[in-house]
């Protein structure tokens, strides 16, 4: 492979997060970053940590402490997906409320067809409960790895090596042309880029305000009203430009309530 390639796959892997929420043992975090390494990712962010710095970490990840150097320390997942336009979660679980599952050599096909979805995050849950259904929510897609049903027993590190080769796979056939990043640049001045997940979580709550403010949305009684809005922004994958007009039309209808409510 020429060394362009090489350098165009390199640009496509450093706009992917490797995701660990809670992570229990300083270990898997470890080995987690030399699968990271192995398949050349580097940015590895972790949500609430049990432990880290740790030693055990930096010797579980043989020579991939560079990436454990670089790695940032997240609040919430809200926070480390924030500037993401594209988050796929990791899930074993049938939800109450069904969610788009791929596997993971179908993440080749939602960038293909989304090539603006761009930063993206791939977020592990914790290594007993996995993911919360609130974290759930902030995802696009949910990607489950087809293991043997009579021994599903993936460890963490397992889990992050698969995800990352099906990754490393994605960016060597991925052709960065000049005319494709033409493209990319116009669609950004545009507003058609994908909306990143603070601006979709903003439009939420703003729909949220909105809706509690008409006595649609009862906050003390929520049901599965919030995740199937969160639904619903996740399938329609809204660009900026979108979230900008919804935004503008909720600011117009709180504008006529006041307007109305005056009258009165």
């Amino acid at each position: 492979m020429k060394s362009t390639q090489l350098h165009s796959a390199q640009q496509f892997l450093d706009q992917i997060k490797i995701v660990l929420c809670q992570t229990s043992h300083p270990g898997n975090i470890g080995a987690a970053a030399r699968a990271m390494k192995t398949m050349g990712l580097k940015h590895l962010v972790l949500v609430n940590p049990k432990q880290f710095p740790s030693e055990e970490a930096v010797a579980r990840s043989s020579g991939a402490t560079d990436v454990l150097e670089q790695a940032t320390i997240a609040s919430s997942l809200e926070e480390a997906v924030a500037d993401c336009r594209l988050v796929i979660g990791t899930s074993s679980r049938n939800r109450a409320l069904p969610w788009p599952l791929i596997e993971p050599r179908e993440i080749s096909t939602i960038i293909e067809k989304e090539p603006t979805a761009m930063p993206m995050a791939i977020v592990f849950g914790r290594e007993s409960t996995g993911l919360h259904n609130e974290e759930l929510q902030l995802c696009h897609y949910h990607v489950n790895i087809p293991a043997n049903p009579e021994y599903m027993s993936l460890n963490l590190a397992a889990a992050v090596q698969v995800i990352c080769y099906e990754c490393r796979l994605l960016a060597l056939a991925h052709d960065e042309t000049e005319s494709d990043a033409n493209h990319a640049n116009d669609e950004l001045v545009s507003g058609e880029n994908k909306a990143t997940v603070q601006q979709t979580e903003g439009l939420y709550r703003h729909f949220e305000s909105v809706m509690t403010e008409t006595g649609f949305f009862d906050p003390k009684e929520p049901k599965l009203l919030p995740a199937r809005l969160h639904r619903l922004f996740a399938k329609a994958q809204l660009t900026e430009a979108e979230v900008n007009i919804l935004r503008g039309f909720l600011a117009s209808m709180t504008k006529h309530i006041k307007y109305q409510s005056n009258k009165q």
